[in-house]
């Protein structure tokens, strides 16, 4: 007599090998996601970065003791906000931006850094 279907072994070995399918790619996925999300922090740095070298130092020649969207307006305001939602200033953001050598208000050097989930510590300092 000849059976038609599948055996109990071969069918664990199929779902055994479909369960390590599923498990790499939500491994990758999570590793896609926060290299996603490194990559937004670059962005906002870099375009922190800019916006106070090309914009608000060449006009007013000097650093703001403090960075926002109220005083460094050129950039796109979701640029403030890291991918967890927080703002830059807030403790909880991967953001932050540190001013030295100030004199009221006004400053010779800074540092934006940005904390990366895949890579060290993404740094930014002053070019003037």
């Amino acid at each position: 007599m000849n059976k038609k279907g599948f055996t109990v072994l071969e069918i664990v070995i199929v779902a055994v090998f479909a369960s390590l399918l599923f498990l790499l790619f939500f491994i990758q996925k999570s590793n896609l996601d926060a290299m996603r999300r490194d990559d937004d922090r670059k962005t906002a740095i870099n375009a922190m970065y800019y916006a106070l070298e090309e914009s608000f130092y060449k006009e007013h020649h000097y650093y703001p003791e403090f960075i926002s969207e109220d005083n460094i307006k050129v950039i796109d305001p979701a640029l403030w906000t890291d991918p967890n939602g927080h703002n830059l200033g807030d403790p909880e953001s991967s953001y932050s931006y540190e001013a030295a050598n100030c004199k009221n208000g006004k400053c010779k050097e800074y540092t934006l850094k940005t904390t990366l989930e895949k890579e060290d510590t993404y740094t930014k300092y002053n070019r003037n």
